[in-house]
Parts: C-alpha cells; sequence; structure tokens
C-alpha cells in the first residue's frame, strides 16, 4: 500500500520532467551541435537523447523513442554517429543543459541553496529506480551524475523523467495503442502535444494522423468530433494510473515530506523557466 498521497508521484514527476524537457527546446542546443557539424533539428535530437544507448541504429531509438516515425529515425540513424561520438553528444547535451538553465533561472537560482536541495532530493528519488525493462533509463542510469548542483539536478530529472516514460510505454503496449494512437488520444485530452508539432517532428504525414483517429473512432476512444469518448476519458486515465503504479518506488523511497518537498521545488524552477520563454508558446493543445 502506498504511503504517499493519491498522485503525488504524477505531480513531481509533471514538475521536475519539463524542465528537462527544455534543453531539447533550446537553442543551445542546436548551437553545440552545430558546432560539431551537426545542424539538422532531428539529427540533434536523436543523437542528443539516444547517445546513452550508444552507436546504435534506427531500430533501437525507435523502440525505445515510441512515438517517432521509423522512417524519420532511420534517416538519421546510425549515420550521425559518423558525424559526432555517442561522447560527444552526450558532452554537448550537458553543455547545452547548463547555458540553457543558466540562462532561464538565472545565476542566482543556479547557485542557491534551494537548486543543491532539489538535486539531493531527486538523486535520492532516483536510486530506487530500476532498470529491468526500461532500457532508456537503464542507459541514462550508467551515466556519471554532474557535479555542479543544477546539473545533478537535471541529471536526475533525466533519470526519473525515463524511468517513467518506459514504463508508459508498457502501459501504452498493454493498452493497445500504436504510437501515433498514444498521441492523437494524449491530445484529446487537451493535455498533449498540438498536432502541428507532432507532425513536424515526428515525421509522420497528415493521413497517418487521420487513419490514428479513425482507429480511435472505430474503437470507440474517439467521438465524431475527434473528442474522448466517456471510454476514453476512462482509458486515458488508466493509462497514467498504470504509469503510476509501475513508477511508484523512487517516491516511496524519498518519502512523503521529501516528495512535497521536491514538487514544491520543482514547480519554482519551472515557474521561472516558463516565464523566461523556456518553452514554445503553442507547444501544448488540440489546435
Amino acid at each position: 500500500m502506498s504511503t504517499l498521497p493519491p498522485r503525488a508521484g504524477r505531480r513531481c514527476h509533471n514538475a521536475l520532467n519539463p524542465l528537462h524537457s527544455c534543453v531539447y527546446f533550446s537553442p543551445d542546443l542546436g548551437k553545440e551541435f552545430g558546432e560539431l557539424g551537426v545542424d539538422n533539428d532531428s539529427r540533434v535530437y536523436f543523437a542528443a537523447r539516444g547517445a546513452a544507448l550508444g552507436a546504435t541504429g534506427a531500430g533501437a531509438v525507435t523502440a525505445t523513442f515510441y512515438n517517432f516515425n521509423h522512417e524519420l529515425v532511420a534517416r538519421h540513424l546510425p549515420s550521425v554517429w559518423s558525424d559526432i561520438s555517442p561522447q560527444a553528444a552526450l558532452d554537448a547535451r550537458l553543455r547545452a543543459a547548463d547555458s540553457t538553465l543558466r540562462r532561464v533561472l538565472g545565476e542566482e537560482t543556479i547557485t542557491s541553496p534551494e537548486m543543491a536541495e532539489a538535486a539531493g532530493l531527486a538523486l535520492r528519488a532516483a536510486e530506487a529506480c530500476t532498470r529491468h525493462a526500461r532500457p532508456l533509463y537503464a542507459a541514462h542510469a550508467d551515466l556519471d551524475v554532474p557535479e555542479q548542483p543544477h546539473l545533478a539536478y537535471w541529471h536526475a530529472a533525466t533519470l526519473l523523467r525515463e524511468h517513467r516514460g518506459d514504463g508508459h510505454l508498457a502501459a501504452l503496449l498493454g493498452a493497445g495503442l500504436d504510437p501515433l494512437e498514444a498521441l492523437v488520444s494524449h491530445t484529446a485530452t487537451g493535455k498533449g502535444m498540438a498536432p502541428r508539432w507532432i507532425l513536424a517532428t515526428r515525421g509522420w504525414r497528415r493521413a497517418d494522423w487521420d487513419a490514428a483517429v479513425e482507429r480511435l473512432r472505430d474503437r470507440g476512444v474517439l467521438d465524431g468530433e475527434g473528442e474522448l469518448t466517456d471510454a476514453g476519458t476512462a482509458l486515458r486515465a488508466e493509462l497514467e494510473a498504470a504509469t503510476d503504479r509501475m513508477d511508484a518506488a523512487p517516491y516511496e523511497h524519498l518519502g512523503a515530506e521529501g516528495v512535497e518537498r521536491l514538487t514544491e521545488l520543482g514547480r519554482g524552477f519551472l515557474f521561472a523557466a516558463a516565464a523566461a520563454g523556456a518553452f514554445p508558446e503553442d507547444l501544448v493543445g488540440k489546435g
């Protein structure tokens, strides 16, 4: 039985994950990779996020990233590893995280006792993450923890994000949602990525999107207007609940008081980053 309030782990994840993710929207990431000869946005993303897996091919990245069209991934992997080594990609990503967090949070926050406290709490939570059946988390867990508190916090947020993400993919498979159906149904909640972002970055065509919508209508997940039905709402709720169950260990390990404090600190950092323009304004939505 959980010792935490309902959805406490999810709320903590929601406070930490976006600050990790903002690096992938940052111009600093493109700058760092551009200086190493990698200047295509998709190529940069696959190299930056996939480097922890090593010089892998398209198959492993399509599997672990889940919602990208394999054709897009295969255009860039494994060929990107002829341009940049995985270690160089990891180093470039960390430099981008450093410059991005300094820019969107400011030096006072970066060097604050609160940042050091948050890093310690997040790393303590990550101690209870498990490697089995979690390949993207496991690959990142093999990386060294950076010494500077703001980078240690970002690293810990990465571990917690990928741990939850790997579990979420198991939930999607169990629910019988393919990659694009997962995206379409998430967007229909109003909390997922806007369709134009998905089509621009995930390699899918409008025809693919429309076909996924029809499949979800046939299943009773979406209605004729593309909105979630009661059954669709229940499906998405159970997906999150199943993910919570598979992701409970880090937050149970940290304890209720620690989770509450980490959530409080994480939200403070997140709100500051958002106010500084860390995220595209039209990233989330149904339109």
